[in-house]
């Protein structure tokens, strides 16, 4: 607690990660970077900590003593709205595509290369942040459904919809070329600002969360429909 006041400044950072090396050295790299960083080692205490920081976004390891991170992410995600950045191990998809469906925004492999950490970090908080998103502010409408890129919400039927940040991004890039195929190369580039392995199922999994929230059926969908071996493409008119 004895923090200078400029640190008030400073986006905060919550790591919940049982790898007392990893953390530390984590750590130390972020706050040389101008962030504020607290740790948590047990994930006992994962959605107390959550919700009682608030942090800017929480850089969560999948696995942990006492609770483990998907079920962190699984409970905590309807109580924190802000990023959740998972570290998952590099060659197990699944936990990759578990993490997605329990909420959280993006992965990182282990062994984690600090750099691209940040750089994934700071892309996670340039999204969610209100501030961002004013400049370029507008509010798409497609009967029922409406979203707004000022304040970051969707409502169907006059209803807020219930979307993670990772979720909005991928729901606004979509709605905001109705009627143009993008391919999961368009899509990775603009919102992960890295290349399609042709491996990666997080959007396929995104996508998979989104329909039945926007009223779409996820057996027969008529909003965001799949171009089989291109992308997705959002309907203008149902």
């Amino acid at each position: 607690m004895g923090n200078s006041l400029d640190s008030k400044d400073k986006d905060h950072v919550l790591i919940i990660e049982d790898d007392e090396r990893l953390a530390n050295l984590t750590r130390e790299y972020l706050e040389a970077n101008g962030f504020q960083v607290t740790i948590e080692a047990d994930g006992a205490h994962g959605v107390e900590r959550i919700t009682e920081l608030e942090p800017d976004i929480v850089i969560l390891d999948l696995m942990l003593p006492g609770e483990d991170g998907l079920s962190i992410c699984r409970r905590v995600r309807p109580l924190y709205a802000g990023p959740i950045l998972m570290l998952t191990a590099r060659t197990d998809d699944m936990d990759q595509v578990l993490g997605l469906e329990m909420g959280a925004d993006d992965y990182v492999p282990k062994p984690v290369q600090p750099r691209v950490l940040l750089a994934r970090m700071r892309a996670l908080m340039r999204r969610s942040d209100p501030a961002e998103s004013n400049s370029g502010s507008a509010r798409l409408t497609f009967g029922g459904l409406v979203i707004d890129s000022a304040t970051r919400e969707a409502w169907l039927d006059d209803e807020r919809i219930d979307l993670t940040s990772a979720e909005f991004d991928l729901l606004w890039l979509l709605a905001d070329n109705a009627g143009r195929v993008l391919t999961r190369e368009e899509i990775f580039s603009s919102l992960r600002g890295i290349k399609y392995d042709g491996q990666d199922r997080s959007i396929d999994v995104r996508v998979s969360r989104i329909r039945p929230k926007i009223g779409d059926d996820p057996n027969q969908p008529h909003r965001i429909k799949t171009v089989r071996s291109k992308g997705y493409l959002f309907v203008k008119d149902v």
